[in-house]
């Protein structure tokens, strides 16, 4: 006699999370086959991830700061610019990957089951990953810019800043990533729309300028609900005056859009999921 086992995905806003840490070696699988993938043949391996926020970095300097003589107060503008591409490019980097991860990923959707989940969450661990890579080039730029005199650099809160700063960006890169790769399986419309979409972000972003310098009520509130602007300015705050206030500087708004971005994301991903293997 044997048994019959139905394997049916849940709907609404169930997260499974329990689940997925039955399956977290397969997520471990994933994270690490594409790191390997990402790296193969490349001639520098993983000094790509440091040259190219650096290299960003040195264009804003020579750009902004020496050409147009752009003001970043009593930070150094390689550590402003370069904190702010840093959060970007997390952002950027796990958004990309998690909207195209389950077209990419097809073959094995159609083959074995698996908690779905588990493809966007490891574009966003191989993104983490890029990120700790550049955070180190960054705390070395620091300090060597404290030991140069004249500016403090505090570790542990800039440690904190940027343990913060990732926890939003992940959130944030979380809820649109699930919404666009669910989306992306049955409306390929989206890998025409993306490119555009985070470069329109990029701009409502502040990487290159101040969120404060803007009068405009408007502009305020455009930039207040970009959650990217919290977790820069949160990391700003610190290079600044060296005090880590991460509730006194929070809107209102972050935790309601964070919260909203999430919801949307499993509620579109969870409705969906059922039908990945038939339309992918």
């Amino acid at each position: 006699m044997t048994t019959e086992i139905i394997i049916r995905p849940k709907s609404g806003l169930s997260s499974k999370w329990k689940e997925l840490w039955q399956y977290r070696e397969l997520l471990y699988f994933f994270t690490w086959k594409e790191i390997k993938v990402r790296y193969k043949q490349a001639l520098l391996g993983v000094v790509w991830t440091l040259l190219q926020p650096l290299m960003m970095m040195m264009i804003l300097v020579l750009v902004l700061s020496k050409g147009l003589g752009l003001d970043t107060g009593q930070i150094p503008a390689p550590i402003y610019y370069l904190c702010g591409l840093l959060i970007w490019n997390l952002f950027s980097q796990s958004v990309n990957s998690a909207a195209n991860a389950m077209v990419s990923n097809a073959q094995i959707l159609r083959k074995i089951y698996f908690p779905r989940l588990i493809i966007p969450i490891s574009s966003m661990m191989i993104a983490s990953f890029d990120f700790l890579i550049s955070l180190s080039v960054f705390f070395i730029i620091g300090f060597w810019y404290q030991s140069q005199g004249g500016f403090h650099f505090p570790f542990f809160s800039i440690l904190v800043a940027f343990m913060v700063a990732w926890v939003i960006t992940i959130v944030t890169s979380f809820g649109i990533g699930t919404f666009l790769s669910a989306i992306n399986v049955k409306y390929r419309d989206v890998r025409y729309a993306l490119p555009f979409l985070i470069q329109a972000l990029f701009f409502i972003t502040p990487v290159m300028f101040d969120s404060k310098q803007f009068s405009q009520p408007i502009l305020q509130f455009v930039l207040q609900l970009n959650p990217l602007n919290y977790a820069i300015q949160t990391i700003r705050s610190v290079l600044t005056d060296g005090q880590l206030e991460v509730i006194g500087n929070m809107s209102w708004h972050l935790p309601l859009i964070l919260v909203i971005l999430y919801i949307l994301g499993m509620y579109v991903f969870r409705r969906t999921e059922a039908y990945f293997a038939d339309i992918v």
